[in-house]
């Protein structure tokens, strides 16, 4: 499992991912820069009546969220490590390794109709030497886990290597037909004067996937 702040930038940027996928261009990761909500919430789906939702958080303690009428969601799948293909799209959070190689720590593959969402290489999140990389894969390699070339932009490239044991996933457009009860969420709120907990945009797991958080 990830430290805590490699694994809430990674779930941000699948967020932000979703929040500029219904625009012209698609820009996602690369513009996640500008400040999400201010707070985020991993809970469990109790139910959902109208805009409310009725959740419970990681202790168990209920919690309750009126969801935004334009709310952004996301869903995350997990993936099997062959979806990573050469022509896949995807995403990865990675640190250098000891020879200076770029090692994933996640990795989300965009389904066909999100290619090009946050194109390039960026520094990412709290830690100097991690950075964020969505691009095309390029030659791929098998063999305890898996070395990718990841191209983006004018002549931009990176090797990543993705080890056995890295969470793969799958992001795609979602919406609130997935807030069933025992679902898994990722909710980015924001906090009104009254204690009102508005929710602008939720990251929830198909088939009781846990975000990645």
């Amino acid at each position: 499992m990830l430290p805590f702040p490699l694994r809430s930038t990674f779930i941000a940027a699948l967020a932000a991912s979703a929040v500029f996928a219904g625009t012209a261009v698609l820009t996602g990761g690369a513009i996640a820069q500008a400040a999400p909500p201010a707070a985020r919430l991993a809970a469990t789906v109790v139910k959902l009546d109208g805009n409310r939702l009725e959740a419970t958080d990681g202790s168990g303690k209920p919690v309750s969220l009126s969801l935004a009428q334009d709310a952004r969601i996301t869903a995350v799948a997990t993936a099997a490590p062959d979806e990573i293909k050469p022509g896949s799209f995807i995403g990865s959070a990675a640190v250098p390794g000891p020879d200076g190689t770029l090692t994933a720590l996640e990795v989300h593959v965009f389904p066909p109709s999100m290619r090009g969402t946050g194109e390039g290489h960026r520094p990412w999140g709290t830690d100097p030497n991690a950075s964020m990389t969505n691009g095309t894969v390029g030659d791929l390699v098998v063999a305890n886990g898996r070395t990718m070339t990841v191209k983006y932009g004018e002549g931009g490239v990176q090797t990543i290597v993705v080890p056995p044991d890295v969470p793969i996933v799958t992001i795609d457009r979602g919406d609130r037909t997935l807030l069933v009860p025992g679902a898994h969420i990722v909710a980015f709120y924001a906090r009104g004067e009254d204690g009102t907990m508005t929710a602008s945009r939720l990251t929830v797991g198909k088939d009781r996937t846990v975000p990645p958080m």
